[in-house]
Formats: C-alpha cells, sequence, structure tokens
C-alpha cells in the first residue's frame, strides 16, 4: 500500500489489466429513489393525480426519465399523448431541480462508496460515472455529496445520442477517459448496465440493491455480483 492507502500495484481482474472503472449512479453509487418519488409525485400532484409510494417507483428506475414518466403515469390508469408526457417530464426535470437548490435533497451513497471511489481514484484508476440521469442533476448530487473530486468523467443520459442499454454513453466514457474498452470495468446494478456492458465488450459487476426494474438481481448476467461497493478494491487487488 502506499502512503495514501492506495495500491502500487497494477489493477487486474481474471488475469486482465484494469485501467478505468464505469460506474452507473442511481442504485449503484447513490439512493435515490426517494428524490425521484418526491419530484415524480408533485408533477403529478399538479394534474390531481395520486401519488406513488417509494416502493412503486423505484421499481420503474432504470431506463431514463421519460421511461420513467410513461411506467407511473401507466401505473396510475393514465393514458398519455406524447405531448402531455413531455410536458411532465418538463415539470419532474423542474421539481427534482428544485430538490437540490432548496436542499430537499434525500440522496444517499451507499455503504463503502465513499472508500471504494477514493481508493481507486488513488490507485491511478480513471473513473466514470455512466448514467441515464441528466447529466446536470448527476453533476450536482456528485458535488453536493463531495464525490466529484474521484470522478473524472460524467456521462448523462442527454450526453450521448443514445442511452444504457444501448453501449454508446460506456464508449464515450471509454474514449473521454482515454483508455480502451477491454481495460474497462463496469459496475451497475440493472439490466441495462449488463445490456450495455456486454454490447461494449467490456467486463460488468453488478450490486444487488439497486434499481433492476423489480426483477431479482441473482438474474443478472453479470460476471460477479459484489455485495457492497467495498469488496471491489479486494478484487482488483487480490
Amino acid at each position: 500500500m502506499s502512503s495514501a492507502g492506495a495500491p502500487r500495484a497494477q489493477a487486474s481482474w481474471r488475469g486482465r489489466r484494469v485501467s478505468g472503472v464505469l460506474f452507473d449512479l442511481d442504485g449503484t453509487l447513490l439512493d435515490t429513489a426517494a428524490d425521484i418519488a418526491r419530484a415524480l409525485n408533485r408533477a403529478f400532484d399538479e394534474r390531481g393525480w395520486q401519488s406513488l409510494p417509494v416502493s412503486a417507483v423505484s421499481r420503474m428506475i432504470g431506463r431514463g426519465s421519460p421511461i420513467l414518466i410513461e411506467r407511473a403515469a401507466a401505473a396510475g390508469g393514465h393514458a398519455l399523448s406524447v405531448a402531455e408526457q413531455a410536458a411532465i417530464l418538463e415539470r419532474f426535470f423542474d421539481h427534482y431541480g428544485a430538490l437540490e437548490e432548496s436542499n430537499e435533497s434525500d440522496a444517499r451513497p451507499y455503504p463503502g462508496v465513499v472508500e471504494t471511489l477514493k481508493l481507486v481514484h488513488q490507485a491511478g484508476l480513471k473513473v466514470a460515472v455512466v448514467t441515464n440521469k441528466q447529466q446536470r442533476f448527476a453533476t450536482a448530487l456528485l458535488h453536493r455529496l463531495d464525490l466529484s473530486g474521484w470522478v473524472d468523467v460524467v456521462v448523462g443520459g442527454d450526453t450521448c445520442e443514445r442511452r444504457k442499454p444501448d453501449p454508446q454513453p460506456l464508449l464515450f466514457a471509454c474514449e473521454a477517459l482515454s483508455i480502451a474498452a477491454e481495460d474497462t470495468l463496469m459496475v451497475g446494478d440493472s439490466v441495462n448496465d449488463v445490456t450495455a456492458a456486454r454490447a461494449a465488450q467490456i467486463r460488468v459487476m453488478c450490486v444487488p440493491y439497486g434499481y433492476n426494474e423489480g426483477r431479482d438481481p441473482r438474474s443478472l448476467q453479470c460476471d460477479v455480483m459484489l455485495d457492497t461497493l467495498a469488496d471491489l478494491p479486494g478484487l482488483l487487488w487480490a
């Protein structure tokens, strides 16, 4: 170990080097379900619609905000036109941003996240957050929670032409970090992350506590399931 507590050796996993790690945000690094549900319900309340519990909203998170709006409306028995979906989405973004501005956000890192990000970054690995959340919201959350210092690049759902499960955001992050996909590791919590990583030919690990659309996390076809992110350094510097 170095004086800063970071391993000196080149990180590797299963006999292959690791030069960078891409992390999903919601459900992997941060528990954000309460914030998302609060913003969504405020948008619904403006239309006189019934609120949804956090537990229900958490099962709808993962494919980006437009899909979240579509699923949440359907759960309440509301059919949306394209214009209505766009209008609710805009209000959802307004309310979500207001949570940050008014210091109402309850988003918190999961156990082991802060220490792991710091260790991985200090060890010389490149770090990116690749999320379907809008980039401005992801960046603001990382900054507010004092995590931005350990993250080199943030790729949001509006950064690229396509979002996860398309591989484009992951490949964009690799290019931005100047690392090859074969030297990269993806850590996520959902089928979106696994599908995107497989398409990008990037190795993928998952955590079992995130937002996998209500599916059993053991069904994820990842390379390994981590109990918590605190287990990651032990695998990279075994």
